[in-house]
C-alpha cells in the first residue's frame, strides 16, 4: 500500500512537469491505436505517418490542405524502454514489388513524428512555426480488455468466463481438462500446466471463430512472459474457502499477480497518458461471421471505451488530475472492401454498435466519433451485370491466390436495428441476408512525388483525431 502511494506521488510530480514542459514549450499528443486482431492497426500507423510525410493525399487535414505544415521528420521517441515501431520496414513491405500485408501487433511499441507547423489567425503574422510532437502507441487490443479485470476477483472472473464457455464447442478440450481434476486437492505444477495450456488453446480458438471476449490477452500474446507463473492459470468453478497450497488457492494467487504484475503497470506506464484514442474494428469480418459475433463485438466496444478516463484535458486538469482522453475514434476498418456507395451504411452501423459506449464519453466530456475507414486503398471500384441487374463491386488481388477478382460482398442494411436487432437476440444466423468478406492483398504503389499511400477517409481521421492541435 505505502509503495504504491509513494509511486503514484512520484509519477504525479512527473506528470506534472511533462504537462508544464508541454505547455511552454514544444507541444505533445500522445495517440493511441489499438483494435481487436485484424484490424489493421500496424497499416493504420504506417500508411498515417506515410501520408503525414508526403501531404499529397490529405486534403481532409486542415493544416495539410492550407499549407501550413511545413516539415514533418521522424525522431527518437521519448520512452527509451518502449520498442520503436518499425516504420520502415513497414512501409516497406507495403511498397515492395509484390507488396504484402506486414506483420501485426504483438507488443507495444512507440513513434514519434514532429511536426513543423504555422499557426493560424491573428498569431499567423506575430508568431512563426512551431514543433509539435507526435507520439503514436500501439498497442494491442486484447491487453485493452484486461484492464476490465482490475475490479473483478478470481472468483467474479471465473463465473463469468466459465459461463461463456459454457456452450461453446471450442471450449471443449478446456471442459475436459478441467472434469478431470480437484481445485482443492495440493498444486500440482503439471496439472495447472496443462489447465492453462488448453484453456490458452481455447481463448485462441475463440479469436479465431469470432469472439471478442477473449481475457486475459497476454495469454494470446504472451512475448517474453510465455511460461511464466503469472500465465499459468485458468478459470474453475466456486469453491468457498480453499486451503492453502490448494490448486484453486493457488489459481486466485497467479490471477492477482497478473493483475499486479502485468495489467497495473501498462495502464500506468502506458494506457493512463494517452490524450487522443482510436479504436480500429474489423466490423466486416463481424458481420460476416454472424450476429452472435456482432453482438460479441459491441460487448467488447463497450467494455473498451469503459476502461478509458474520458473528459477534457484542460492544463489545470492535467495538473492536478492527469491526463484524460479528449478524443475517441472508432473507426471500421477495410472500408475498400465495399462500393463507396455503402461506406454510410457501414458508418451508420459503426455508430449504432457503439451509441452506448460513445455516449458515455461524451456525458464525460470527450469527444467521440464513428467512421469507416481504409488505411490503404487495395481496390478499385466496377459495375457488374448479373441477372439483369447492375451490382457495385470491389476488384482486387486475391491474398490467397495473387489472382484479380471482382467481388460484390452483399448489401448492408440501410437501418442498423436489422443486424443489431438479431444480434441482440441471439440469433444464430442472418435471416434474408448472407455478407460474404473477401481477403485482398495490398495492391502494387506507384506514388507521386509528394503523395503518400492511397486511402479512404484517413485525411478526415486524422483531422479528427489531432486537427485541432494543429
Amino acid at each position: 500500500m505505502i509503495s504504491s502511494i509513494a509511486d503514484g506521488l512520484v509519477r504525479s510530480v512527473e506528470s506534472v512537469g511533462d504537462t508544464i514542459s508541454e505547455t511552454l514549450f514544444e507541444p505533445v499528443i500522445r495517440l493511441g491505436v489499438t483494435g481487436l486482431a485484424r484490424s489493421g492497426k500496424t497499416v493504420f500507423i504506417t500508411s498515417l505517418v506515410a501520408n503525414l510525410m508526403d501531404r499529397g493525399r490529405m486534403p481532409g487535414l486542415a493544416a495539410a490542405q492550407e499549407g501550413r505544415i511545413e516539415a514533418a521528420f521522424l525522431q527518437p521517441q521519448p520512452d527509451d524502454t518502449v520498442p520503436r515501431f518499425d516504420y520502415e520496414t513497414h512501409l516497406g513491405a507495403l511498397t515492395a514489388s509484390e507488396p504484402r500485408w506486414p506483420d501485426s501487433t504483438r507488443a507495444i511499441s512507440e513513434l514519434r513524428l514532429s511536426l513543423r507547423v504555422r499557426p493560424t489567425g491573428l498569431l499567423s503574422g506575430i508568431k512563426g512555426p512551431r514543433t509539435i510532437h507526435l507520439d503514436i502507441v500501439d498497442y494491442p487490443g486484447e491487453w485493452l480488455l484486461d484492464l476490465a479485470l482490475l475490479d473483478k476477483s478470481y472468483a467474479q472472473w471465473s463465473e463469468e468466463t466459465l459461463e461463456r464457455l459454457r456452450d461453446r464447442p471450442s471450449a471443449e478440450d478446456y471442459r475436459r481438462a478441467l472434469a478431470a481434476v480437484d481445485p482443492l486437492s495440493a498444486l500440482e505444477e503439471p496439472v495447472a500446466q496443462n489447465l492453462a495450456r488448453a484453456f490458452t488453446g481455447y481463448l485462441n480458438a475463440a479469436r479465431a471463430a469470432g469472439y471478442y471476449d477473449c481475457t486475459p490477452g497476454r495469454f494470446l500474446l504472451p512475448g517474453d512472459l510465455a511460461g511464466s507463473p503469472v500465465l499459468t492459470f485458468a478459470p474453475l468453478p466456486a469453491q468457498g474457502s480453499a486451503p492453502r497450497r490448494s490448486l484453486a488457492r493457488e489459481m486466485e494467487r497467479r490471477f492477482e499477480a497478473y493483475k499486479s504484475e502485468v495489467v497495473k503497470p501498462f495502464f500506468r506506464d502506458h494506457f493512463a497518458r494517452i490524450d487522443r484514442q482510436v479504436v480500429l474494428v474489423d466490423a466486416l469480418g463481424a458481420i460476416h461471421k454472424g450476429p452472435r459475433a456482432v453482438e460479441d463485438m459491441r460487448g467488447a466496444m463497450t467494455d473498451i471505451l469503459a476502461a478509458f478516463r474520458p473528459g477534457t484535458n484542460a492544463f489545470l486538469t492535467r495538473l492536478l488530475l492527469g491526463r484524460r482522453v479528449e478524443k475517441i475514434l472508432f473507426a471500421a476498418t477495410k472500408a475498400d472492401h465495399l462500393h463507396h456507395l455503402q461506406h454510410g451504411r457501414l458508418t451508420a452501423i459503426m455508430q449504432a454498435l457503439t451509441r452506448e459506449a460513445r455516449d458515455r464519453a461524451q456525458f464525460a466530456g470527450a469527444d467521440t466519433a464513428a467512421m469507416s475507414i481504409a488505411a490503404l486503398r487495395a481496390t478499385t471500384e466496377e459495375v457488374r451485370s448479373h441477372e439483369g441487374r447492375d451490382l457495385n463491386c470491389v476488384r482486387g488481388r486475391l491474398l490467397d491466390t495473387g489472382k484479380a477478382a471482382a467481388f460484390y460482398p452483399g448489401e448492408l442494411p440501410q437501418d442498423p436495428a436489422q443486424l443489431l436487432g438479431p444480434a441482440r437476440e441471439g440469433a444464430e444466423a442472418w435471416l434474408d441476408a448472407d455478407y460474404q468478406v473477401m481477403s485482398f492483398a495490398p495492391a502494387p504503389l506507384e506514388l507521386r512525388p509528394g503523395d503518400g499511400p492511397p486511402h479512404i477517409r484517413l485525411d478526415r481521421a486524422a483531422q479528427f483525431l489531432i486537427g485541432d492541435r494543429l
